[in-house]
């Protein structure tokens, strides 16, 4: 269904791929705007797009948000709860959505001046949650995300009309090169890839486990990746990496013994609510793109 109020500016989900030059500011907040990101790292989030920090929270908090995240995942009654999503092979979990909901602790780290402040600073305005997850990345053959942009999901799926969202993503055990690790390709946040094919009733159910709709051809992601690169993060637990809803990013495999935990919020901004789907028939339920946009405080 697509909404007939908002004028549609990144169209998807037709019979070819486009590309489409990006339509809005990257960084929404003016430059001086007070906040915890230097000028000197904002004038890079918006060169390339992400903005990686060394240690976002402390190694004691570290070992706080581990111990709740080891809960989580060994709750009889969160593993049975639909916010919950399990690895195809293993039948491990493979992600928890809506944390802050689910978990007091995890809600306190979403109210952080450290991470909503960043988040209000980037997008110039009051934020909401538009989505949180823990992602799970246990040793020996958890599987990875496909190269992607969110916002090509949250557009088409969701009903967000314009490139006002920042995610974040905080990693709760050391992110190694060789452990699944998040790639992003530099500055893909500026030109929007819309992709090929209508979207399934009840997609979501397929993609939070394997991507399909919504996916760039290979001859896309080459020339995305020939004219950007690839930019592979790494770095101890505690540390994070800032992206644009718009970034074309993904991430490996993990087929080592070390696992990959993180804690992923994505912020909207109070001035860009979702509305109707873009290109798609429902919309998806709440607890992966919500629909009370009551502000961070």
């Amino acid at each position: 269904m697509t909404t007939a109020t908002v004028k549609d500016l990144y169209p998807t989900r037709g019979t070819a791929e486009v590309t489409v030059p990006r339509q809005d500011p990257v960084v929404w907040g003016a430059p001086d705007t007070p906040g915890p990101i230097e000028t000197a790292d904002l004038q890079r989030y918006e060169r390339d797009g992400f903005l990686a920090v060394d240690q976002l929270i402390t190694p004691d908090e570290v070992e706080i948000y581990k111990r709740e995240l080891d809960r989580l995942v060994s709750d009889p009654e969160v593993r049975a709860d639909e916010r919950s999503i399990v690895e195809p092979k293993s039948k491990e979990i493979r992600s928890v959505f809506e944390v802050h909901r689910i978990s007091e602790v995890f809600a306190n780290l979403v109210r952080d001046p450290r991470v909503v402040g960043r988040a209000r600073q980037i997008l110039g305005s009051d934020v909401y949650v538009h989505q949180s997850r823990i992602n799970v990345k246990p040793g020996f053959g958890a599987s990875g995300f496909y190269w992607h942009s969110d916002f090509e999901t949250w557009h088409a799926e969701d009903g967000l009309p314009n490139m006002r969202t920042v995610s974040v993503s905080i990693a709760l055990t050391e992110n190694l090169d060789t452990n699944g690790g998040l790639m992003i390709m530099p500055g893909s946040h500026r030109t929007f890839l819309g992709c090929a094919g209508a979207t399934p009733k009840d997609n979501y159910k397929k993609s939070l486990q394997m991507q399909d709709a919504g996916t760039p051809s290979d001859e896309a992601l080459t020339a995305l990746a020939s004219e950007h690169g690839i930019r592979l993060f790494t770095g101890t637990a505690g540390s994070a990496t800032w992206f644009d809803c718009n970034c074309m990013h993904g991430s490996g495999d993990n087929i080592t013994p070390y696992p990959r935990s993180n804690v992923f919020i994505v912020f909207n901004s109070v001035e860009n609510t979702a509305v109707e789907p873009f290109a798609a028939p429902v919309r998806r339920p709440e607890f992966i793109g919500a629909r009370d946009f009551t502000p961070v405080r």
